[in-house]
C-alpha cells in the first residue's frame, strides 16, 4: 500500500504473528519545500539513502511474504533512525559533506512532518500485528570518505541489549560462509534508535541487519540477498519458537 504525502509506505500483506521488515533509510526523496543546498548527485550516495535496501525489501514483500514499512524521505531531510532529540536528526554534515540547507533548519517542523508520522504509523502497525520477528534492514558503505578503515564484512548484525535473534542469525550467516560482523561497523548499543523504541521496549525479538552496499547494487544482487535474508529470518523465527 502506497500512502501519498506521508514519510512512509507499506508493501505486502501484514499478518498477525509473522515477520515484518522495517527500513528507515529506504529513500533519497527530498520533499517539495526542502532545499538541502547540495549537489543532486549526493542524493545517490550513502549519506542520503541506504543503497540497495528498497529493492531488497520490495522483493522480500512480493516473493517471500515479508511485508515492509519503508521510510520515504532521505535521511538528510530527517533521519528516521534517530531519537527526536539526537543532534544528527537533521544533519548539517555527513561523512565530510556540508549540508548547508540544514543549518538553522526548523527541526520541530521536520519532526512533525516526517519523524512523528513515520514512527506513529509503525507503532500502530506493530501493535496490531504483534510480529514474531521484526527485521530492521539497512546497508553500509564499504568505505567512509572521512575515515580510513577496513570494512570487510558482507553482512552485520547489530543489537543493543536483546541479542536473542541476532545470535541465531550470526550462526546461520556464518554457516553460509559469509563474513559476518557482530555490532560492526558500528555498535547497536549506540545506534539502535528504531529497534530500541519499537522492539526492545516491548520485548519483541528483532534482527538489525546491515548489508555492505557494493554487494547489493544491482537488481540481481538485491534478489539474491532478498532470498538469503528471507531464509535466515524464517529460520531465526522458527528457532525463537523452540
Amino acid at each position: 500500500m502506497i500512502l501519498e504525502h506521508l514519510p512512509y509506505r507499506q508493501i505486502g500483506e501484514f499478518q498477525r504473528g509473522g515477520i515484518v521488515c522495517v527500513a528507515d533509510h529506504a529513500s533519497n526523496h527530498v520533499p517539495e519545500g526542502v532545499d538541502l543546498g547540495i549537489a543532486p548527485d549526493l542524493l545517490d550516495l550513502h549519506i542520503a539513502v541506504d543503497i540497495g535496501v528498497e529493492g531488497i525489501a520490495d522483493r522480500m514483500a512480493r516473493r517471500f511474504n515479508i511485508p515492509a514499512h519503508l521510510g520515504t524521505v532521505s535521511r538528510l531531510v530527517c533521519d528516521l533512525h534517530r531519537e527526536e532529540d539526537h543532534s544528527h536528526l537533521v544533519p548539517t554534515t555527513s561523512d565530510g559533506h556540508l549540508i548547508p540547507g540544514n543549518i538553522g533548519a526548523d527541526i520541530e517542523r521536520r519532526i512533525e512532518a516526517h519523524h512523528k508520522p513515520y514512527h506513529d504509523a509503525l507503532e500502530t502497525l506493530l501493535d496490531q500485528i504483534q510480529p514474531q520477528l521484526i527485521l530492521s534492514l539497512h546497508s553500509f558503505t564499504p568505505k567512509l570518505r572521512s575515515r580510513e578503515e577496513a570494512r570487510p564484512w558482507e553482512v552485520a548484525l547489530l543489537y543493543n541489549e536483546d541479542d536473542r535473534a541476532a545470535r541465531h542469525a550470526i550462526r546461520f550467516f556464518d554457516e553460509m560462509g559469509m563474513v559476518v560482523g557482530e555490532n560492526e561497523p558500528y555498535s547497536g548499543s549506540e545506534l539502535n534508535a528504531t529497534m530500541n523504541r519499537h522492539a526492545e521496549a516491548h520485548g519483541r525479538p528483532y534482527l538489525f541487519i546491515e548489508v555492505r552496499q557494493d554487494l547489493i547494487m544491482t537488481r540481481a544482487e538485491q534478489s539474491r540477498w532478498a532470498a538469503v535474508i528471507a531464509d535466515v529470518a524464517g529460520r531465526v523465527s522458527e528457532a525463537l519458537k523452540a
